[in-house]
């Protein structure tokens, strides 16, 4: 049960977002105030929020789970990702301050029309609100856990939080939020680490022996099975190419790199959010595999039904008091810090401002009315967001999960960013039929895959997608757009 410290520390974590929330957010004017702070957010600022909305409650929750039940082999992904980030803040952060873009599908009408953004815009709506949705699940189901309340009841409760201080503050209350939220997972990390270090029986020897002789520090994968998304050059090409659909595609992540005053910057941002995000890895990671040795040790500990909720068990039947409100209040970080805003500026930018253009030039449509519905669209994206979470209910292994969720889709946005950045091709009815197409096929290979029909591992699906999206979309160019003169030549030009 909590008790009066875990309380103080959860409502003063809140009350400290709140705050930030409200000075940071006032006096909002317009849309590029709500959407990119007039890019007046300072590069150190935007690198802890992205990292705080990278991390989510997905880190919190699912990766000290990965760690307690298999092993460091996560980390595979983050080589690539790493890799991944160098090459968005070299090829894609320069085209969207060269468009000087809202959203990061402004790129795409700029380079091939409205139709390639528009469903640019669609396929976010629907990649971001399913994982999101199961990031939202893991929060709740954790603090569910943590409380004694009914999950339903903690989902509507974030949900409600995210929707009053995302459509209050925008943007800079997103940023400035994010960057609270990213120093709380460090201390709760940390804290939970040192506990478990100073009450796991033996020296630290004894728990690395411990963890060896159960395989859970095996971190290099160096098998060849396809079907193995933890077999290294698969996990490093699924983080290169995961990372730039996640980091370079995806405006709820792109969205904070675009608040900075210039293009140089937003790379530097982009570049140091490696070695800001890396020890968090490590640190939930440790903690997963200190949980499994302490179990080990204490077998009379009663263990959860379902491992997502390992660290919420722990916390609930171990922790000291204090401790348990600092492991809560980082979950409760977790989830507020959600996509709303970014949903709300990809829907008024990249779809109800072009719909509404001529209302607009004929000045029926002012700032102060794209600003009231921005903040509509946000509580309308939160139910939504809420309504999915709430049916990831039945859900285990939730990280993977978010993974596959977002293989179906990613790669036709990441294929369609990559034929706009390095051909000179002007495709763009061509480009809606093969990011639809590919969408399609993937979600029949990861069916097909997670019913053992095929031996085709999730990780493949992004991979396979952007290639087949990229293919269609230059090879139909001339059939369904006339266009017939454009050669491959790898740089911006276009």
């Amino acid at each position: 049960m909590l008790t009066f410290p875990d309380y103080l520390v959860i409502s003063s974590t809140v009350a400290i977002l709140l705050l930030i929330a409200y000075f940071k957010g006032r006096e909002e004017s317009d849309t590029g105030d709500f959407f990119l702070g007039r890019r007046k957010i300072p590069g150190w600022a935007a690198c802890f929020s992205f990292v705080a909305t990278e991390i989510s409650a997905m880190t919190i929750v699912g990766v000290p789970a990965v760690g307690f039940r298999e092993n460091w082999q996560y980390l595979q992904f983050f080589i690539g990702s790493a890799l991944a980030r160098i090459f968005i803040a070299y090829f894609f952060i320069p085209a969207f301050y060269k468009y000087d873009c809202t959203t990061v599908y402004e790129f795409l009408k700029h380079r091939f029309g409205p139709a390639t953004q528009y469903s640019g815009s669609v396929f976010f709506f629907i990649t971001r609100l399913l994982a999101s949705g199961v990031r939202l699940y893991a929060a709740s189901l954790a603090v569910s856990v943590i409380m004694g309340w009914s999950l339903p009841k903690t989902i509507g409760l974030f949900t409600i939080i995210s929707i009053a201080f995302i459509a209050f503050g925008g943007i800079k209350a997103v940023i400035w939020t994010g960057v609270f939220e990213a120093s709380m997972f460090y201390i709760a990390g940390l804290g939970v680490v040192f506990y478990l270090l100073f009450n796991i029986r033996g020296n630290f020897f004894e728990f690395m022996k411990t963890a060896g002789e159960a395989g859970r520090l095996s971190v290099l994968n160096f098998g060849w099975n396809l079907k193995n998304p933890n077999i290294l050059w698969i996990a490093v090409l699924n983080g290169i190419f995961g990372s730039m659909a996640a980091f370079g595609t995806d405006q709820e992540m792109t969205q904070r790199l675009l608040t900075v005053d210039t293009r140089k910057t937003s790379q530097k941002t982009m570049v140091y959010t490696i070695f800001a995000t890396l020890p968090l890895l490590l640190i939930y990671l440790g903690i997963g595999t200190l949980l499994f040795v302490f179990y080990r040790q204490n077998p009379s500990l009663p263990l959860p039904d379902n491992t997502d909720k390992i660290l919420s068990n722990f916390t609930v039947n171990v922790l000291p008091a204090g401790m348990k409100g600092l492991v809560l209040a980082a979950i409760i970080m977790a989830s507020i810090d959600s996509p709303l805003s970014s949903l709300s500026s990809s829907f008024i930018t990249d779809i109800y401002r072009p719909c509404l253009r001529r209302l607009a030039a004929a000045g029926m449509k002012t700032e102060k009315h794209y600003l009231l519905v921005s903040r509509f669209s946000v509580v309308f994206f939160g139910i939504i967001l809420a309504a999915i979470a709430y049916f990831c209910k039945a859900a285990e292994g939730m990280l993977w999960l978010a993974f596959k969720i977002n293989g179906v889709t990613a790669g036709s946005l990441l294929g369609v960013f990559l034929l706009g950045l390095f051909t000179s091709r002007k495709s763009n009815k061509a480009n809606v039929f093969a990011m639809i197409l590919s969408s399609v096929l993937m979600a029949v290979l990861l069916v097909l895959s997670e019913k053992k029909i095929i031996a085709l591992g999730w990780s493949w699906l992004i991979v396979f997608g952007t290639a087949i999206t990229f293919g269609l979309g230059w090879l139909l160019a001339p059939v369904l757009d006339n266009e017939r003169n454009s050669e491959i030549d790898g740089n911006l030009s276009a």
